[in-house]
């Protein structure tokens, strides 16, 4: 009996072909399959990418959050698109249904969620204004900052001398300015670093001067927040300050419209008669002297013409319509202003 050697070789040589070309064949379309991602889910995972940390490492974190395949596949792609950029540190936002490659560009892009956020506060914005827009910006509630801002516990040399009956005892100290906090920040955070920001204008502007006007520094402060509300253009505001002080000198009622308006708790175009008589201290048309404290939160510009005011005979001034005004040293001569101006 004779056995079929060769059919027996061409039978195994079939198998073995067979076998490599399946597996030639799963591979390829399991290779393929890593290009794809993990599945639809498009809910975001929050990862974090230490600082230094290798590829292989990073590859280790996404698996774990299963957000890849393989963790080869994913140093294979990262190495086969080395444009010479890193994949950069910090916390990203990512989802299962992005692909490998999409991963590996958000990570070399440095896309990352910013734990922080920015505000700007303008110049003239009163602490209600500045409550409003950080309330608004979803950063704290309103009623958590003028709470704060009217009981904290604040350690400041300039405060010192707030009277504690102040209505609105931060007015005219938190200062305008861009500011980055950490989302989650509180609200006596916020003013402490707004007061710190303060701090240093007071350090380098206000402190050492006050002997210069015959003022206190909250009295700079009040007459400051005043010239911010008042003037529009920066050439206006030290004679804006040469006429309150003017006026403060000879014993004239200041009568500024912004002072009104600040008790009133609201802007008007135009003031009635009515408006004028509004009971509060910080009306300057029914009180002599200064408001019982500042109207607004000023800027350095007005603070320097607070305390370097021009020197000139004018006690009046009438707002134009492009914003600057026409001073006049007479109550006729202010009369015949209004007149050009309305």
């Amino acid at each position: 009996m004779m056995i079929n050697v060769k059919g027996k070789i061409k039978k195994r040589s079939l198998v073995t072909i067979v076998i490599v070309v399946f597996f030639i064949i799963s591979a390829a379309i399991y290779y393929e399959s890593l290009f794809k991602p993990v599945d639809n889910n498009p809910t975001k995972k929050e990862v974090v990418i230490p600082q230094g940390s290798s590829t292989v490492e990073i590859a280790k974190i996404l698996r774990n959050k299963d957000l890849i395949k393989s963790e080869c596949f994913f140093i294979f792609r990262s190495k086969f698109y080395d444009d010479g950029v890193q994949m950069k540190a910090g916390k990203y936002l990512l989802s299962s249904n992005m692909t490998t490659d999409e991963i590996i560009k958000k990570l070399k892009d440095g896309k990352v969620i910013l734990d922080t956020v920015k505000f700007t506060i303008p110049e003239g914005f009163t602490v209600s204004e500045i409550a409003d827009r950080l309330q608004q910006m979803g950063i704290v509630k309103k009623s958590d900052f003028m709470n704060e801002a009217q009981n904290g516990v604040f350690n400041y040399e300039f405060l010192k001398d707030i009277p504690k009956d102040r209505p609105d005892r931060l007015e005219g100290y938190l200062f305008p300015d861009t500011y980055v906090i950490k989302k989650g920040t509180s609200a006596h955070d916020i003013i402490n670093l707004m007061l710190s920001r303060f701090d240093e204008i007071y350090k380098s502007y206000i402190k050492g001067k006050e002997t210069n006007v015959g003022m206190t520094t909250d009295k700079i402060v009040i007459i400051a927040s005043m010239i911010e509300k008042e003037a529009k253009i920066d050439k206006d505001r030290p004679l804006i300050a040469g006429v309150i002080y003017n006026r403060l000198n000879k014993n004239m009622k200041l009568q500024i419209d912004a002072t009104v308006e600040y008790a009133l708790g609201e802007h008007k175009d135009k003031l009635s008669l009515d408006d004028l008589k509004v009971n509060s201290p910080y009306n300057t048309y029914l009180h002599y002297g200064l408001p019982i404290g500042p109207i607004s939160n000023p800027g350095l510009k007005s603070i320097e013409a607070a305390i370097d005011p021009a020197k000139h005979d004018y006690y009046y001034y009438v707002a134009q319509t492009d914003g600057s005004h026409i001073f006049s040293k007479t109550y006729i001569d202010q009369l015949n202003a209004e007149k050009k101006v309305n």
